[in-house]
């Protein structure tokens, strides 16, 4: 039984999990300097 497909697959999931993890942190990340922008505006 080969067991590189299930190699390949692992670290193609775990490759596409720690891009989405990036994006929605730097997602996160510029809503968060805006509210913060937002709030020193308004002072």
């Amino acid at each position: 039984m080969n067991h590189w497909a299930f190699i390949t697959a692992a670290y193609a999931v775990t490759l596409a999990g720690a891009v989405g993890l990036a994006v929605q942190s730097w997602l996160a990340m510029r809503a968060a300097e805006a509210a913060a922008e937002a709030l020193g505006r308004r002072q």
